[in-house]
């Protein structure tokens, strides 16, 4: 009876000295920095302070220092002794590893919309129709957004299979690979081969033909994960060129 008594004390004692509103300051720091990473504001090797983040983000130290431990732990930046932080170089040995498990997910899921019978008139893989399957003159050439939409794409393939924690697991991959998987349309032919791969692999599933479904997703994600080897500074450069302004 004492422990119920007390929690409702404790929450109301927390919120008074403003615990809730510096994890949500936290939070806020932690998906700036994020995107800021993603969208190559901040490229691998840059280096920077937790007080150039105070001022540039109007936030006191608390919430930027918890952020940054949470964007340590998703392996982002590192911290520097007497330095500050810094952005870490990219590892292709774990992007290898996320895209043999991106792999397996999405695989699975194509399957499973394969057999089922209803896939066909599912309102999302029709939304997937009206956005890839459009003459080329309706394409779109911006690398941001074809990657955005990209993401998308994959994401609502696994969505549409039905198993919750599958598209759980498959969403977190694409947050750790979204900085790598980015500097893929930079490139026109690659933009123009997305749209032709991910052509084929809706008018597969589309039409329930697994087999030919398996193998068209499977050759894009190993084809995007060849690209991913060949990255250079000179790309890094490309993307801060083309990034949005934040």
């Amino acid at each position: 009876m004492v422990t119920r008594t007390l929690r409702p004390v404790r929450a109301r004692a927390a919120k008074a000295v403003g615990v809730e509103p510096f994890q949500s300051r936290a939070e806020e720091v932690y998906r700036q920095v994020k995107q800021d990473i993603a969208d190559f504001r901040l490229v691998p090797g840059d280096r920077f302070t937790e007080h150039e983040l105070c001022a540039r983000l109007t936030v006191s130290r608390t919430p930027v220092r918890q952020a940054l431990f949470r964007l340590q732990q998703d392996g982002l930046v590192e911290v520097m002794f007497r330095s500050g932080w810094r952005v870490l170089p990219f590892d292709f040995d774990k992007f290898d590893q996320l895209y043999d498990l991106r792999m397996v997910l999405e695989t699975t899921a194509v399957q499973r919309l394969c057999l089922h019978e209803m896939a066909a008139s599912s309102p999302q893989l029709q939304a997937l129709k009206e956005r890839w399957l459009v003459p080329v003159a309706e394409r779109s050439a911006d690398p941001a957004e074809v990657a955005a939409w990209d993401e998308a794409f994959h994401e609502t393939l696994v969505s549409a299979a039905g198993n919750a924690e599958l598209a759980r697991v498959h969403h977190e991959v694409t947050e750790r690979i979204r900085i790598i998987r980015r500097l893929d349309f930079l490139q026109q032919v690659r933009i123009d081969a997305t749209y032709d791969e991910h052509a084929k692999i809706l008018r597969a599933i589309l039409a329930r033909k697994a087999d030919r479904a398996d193998l068209l997703l499977r050759s894009h994600i190993q084809t995007s994960q060849t690209e991913v080897r060949k990255i250079t500074l000179h790309q890094v450069y490309l993307a801060q060129q083309v990034a949005p302004a934040g």
